[in-house]
């Protein structure tokens, strides 16, 4: 995959993130990682989305270091860098602050698995990655030992972070999690949810 095709993965997926609210304002970031290169390409830091274009997304390597782009990088980029690091099988990272799973995300609270969709796409439960400051490489590092075995976590007092080999796989994760907190929080007011049975983890 060339620079400018990450670049467009990128801002298709941001630009359809904020279009569908799973960010408001400037938070959440994305990214997409070129192993051969050592490259990633990824938003930029406190940019308006609804303005943003090709040229704005910065290509940096997993040290921060600027390869490309005019702006500086998200303030997360620590985040997606010690995913990538640990993880092979990753080659994209959607970090959203989507409401419904942002506030269990607040509450500290799981999502068991209420829903088939569940199963496939995000491999199980939604479960917490302990709190960090934000913008430090221990917010990734704390979301790994979850994200070895799932496609997304809830990340304490943050929001989401989402994995995927591509990012139309991490994208679509990212909105399994939010649909499943939606419906999790109106089932939770409208009385008990029931989990699948067999499917604990």
């Amino acid at each position: 995959m060339d620079l400018s095709t990450q670049k467009q993965a990128v801002l298709s997926a941001a630009r359809k993130a904020y279009a569908e609210k799973l960010m408001a304002g400037t938070s959440g970031n994305m990214s997409v990682y070129c192993r051969e290169a050592g490259l990633m390409a990824i938003t930029p830091s406190s940019y308006d989305y609804s303005i943003m274009e090709e040229k704005d997304i910065v290509v940096i390597d997993l040290e921060g270091n600027i390869k490309e782009g005019c702006h500086r990088p998200s303030s997360e980029w620590k985040m997606h860098a010690e995913i990538y690091k640990a993880l092979p099988h990753v080659g994209a990272v959607v970090h959203t602050h989507s409401p419904y799973a942002t506030c269990f995300a607040v509450n500290h609270q799981e999502i068991p698995v209420i829903l088939i969709e569940m199963i496939p796409f995000l491999k199980g439960s939604l479960e917490v990655s302990a709190y960090a400051e934000q913008g430090s490489a221990q917010v990734g590092i704390n979301a790994v030992p979850i994200l070895s075995r799932k496609n997304a976590c809830l990340m304490a007092n943050h929001g989401v972070v989402a994995v995927g080999g591509s990012m139309p796989e991490a994208y679509i994760n990212a909105v399994y999690v939010e649909d499943t907190a939606k419906i999790y929080h109106m089932a939770l007011t409208a009385g008990t949810p029931v989990t699948i049975p067999g499917y604990e983890g």
